[in-house]
């Protein structure tokens, strides 16, 4: 009997302070860099395969646009932390009823967490700004019931709330010290910003340099655009000088924000990026310049660095995107954000390893990175539960 009862107590100890080990390595978001990983393609690599590509890659930040259910079984376990999405076409039904929102965060959140390292959901994507307008009004009433259904199993200190927006909900952007919000989203907005300073969600920003550059070159200085020697622009109003565009965009948010009383509201950028190749009209769209983009991104980033405005707000950025994606609607540009080709190998090099390069070596290392994952998180488990037992073998 007496043993028995240690059995238990040991048992008891292993799973409290493996609790506490977990609660302890909780982030949203860790270090700056992060990746999209979208999935309209029919001939990109399977989930198993790109969690030994990102893992490679040390890329551990990833968002997706759904909750694919073999996407959340492949990256159970393997320490990426995953940003999660409700389509823009389950909006409506999640507005309406509680019930579908908690049965949405059983099926997609509660069957794979923990061991899916589920950091956030993002409930929709660029809806403010869009072109469905009906979706402007029942964003929020998503938001919230995501929200309540978290809190109803206690996760809302575990999994964060969000969407993004895209810079189609700004006026006046230039220069960045004079950006507010378009009137006509104003009134969806500030309500939805109201309730994310509640519940301290930060705001999710779309920010692509190679956009604006495409929309106006004849007045934009490609190196300010790729992160390279340049003039910059100076602020007049705000007294800051910017030597790059992305810098701006982020900061033309915190501005549209301070403007309308969330001064001390986080900026993370969800998607930024650059496409290798586009049509006849899009000249910028070239391989050279998408590796210079992403290459000096990984250098600004790693800088943990704030913007000219925000100098204390380190800048965090998902790239856009894992892989070229061959379904995606629009000009041949939407479909080659990828730093990554189809077949797993790279688009261009800006340090990382394709699978293509090895695939023997791929599946070692990442057994071996597994095996170090387990060691590292029971490492203090194990240590815990030691000492317990010599402490009982001495009485």
């Amino acid at each position: 009997m007496k043993s028995l009862r240690f059995f238990y107590l040991f048992l008891r100890v292993f799973f409290i302070v493996y609790a506490m080990n977990e609660s302890l390595t909780v982030e949203a978001f860790t270090g700056t860099y992060g990746i999209n990983y979208g999935r309209l393609a029919d001939n990109i690599p399977s989930p198993d395969e790109v969690v030994t590509l990102l893992r490679a890659a040390k890329i551990k930040n990833v968002r997706i646009y759904d909750a694919d259910h073999s996407v959340l079984k492949a990256f159970s376990n393997t320490g990426l932390e995953l940003v999660i999405g409700v389509p823009n076409g389950n909006l409506r039904d999640m507005n309406a009823s509680e019930d579908h929102a908690l049965s949405w965060v059983k099926e997609n959140v509660l069957s794979f967490f923990p061991d899916t390292h589920i950091r956030g959901i993002a409930v929709g994507n660029e809806v403010l700004g869009g072109g469905d307008q009906e979706l402007w009004g029942v964003l929020l009433g998503a938001v919230k019931n995501v929200y309540k259904a978290l809190d109803k199993f206690h996760l809302t200190d575990l999994i964060q709330v969000s969407t993004a927006h895209s810079q189609a909900v700004f006026a006046n952007s230039y220069p960045p010290s004079s950006c507010i919000f378009n009137q006509n989203i104003v009134q969806y907005m500030k309500p939805l910003l109201e309730f994310f300073s509640q519940i301290h969600s930060p705001y999710c920003l779309n920010a692509y340099p190679f956009l604006d550059y495409m929309g106006n070159p004849e007045n934009i200085d490609i190196n300010y655009a790729l992160f390279q020697k340049t003039p910059g622009i100076y602020d007049e109003q705000a007294k800051l000088h910017y030597d790059n565009m992305l810098d701006a965009q982020i900061d033309a948010a915190y501005a549209a924000l301070e403007n309308s009383g969330f001064k001390k509201m986080e900026v993370i950028v969800t998607e930024t990026g650059w496409a290798s190749r586009g049509d006849e009209s899009e000249a910028a769209a070239t391989t050279a310049n998408a590796r210079t983009f992403n290459y000096n991104l990984r250098k600004r980033l790693a800088k943990k660095k704030g913007t000219p405005l925000r100098p204390k707000n380190v800048v965090k950025a998902y790239v856009f995107a894992v892989f070229n994606e061959n379904q995606k609607p629009g000009p041949t540009s939407e479909r080659n954000f990828g730093l990554f080709k189809a077949d797993g190998s790279i688009s261009y090099d800006i340090g990382f390893k394709g699978l293509k390069s090895s695939a023997t070596s791929s599946i070692l290392s990442w057994k071996k990175i597994r095996g170090q994952d387990w060691s590292a998180s029971y490492s203090l488990v194990l240590t815990a539960c030691a000492t317990v037992l010599l402490l009982f073998l001495r009485t």
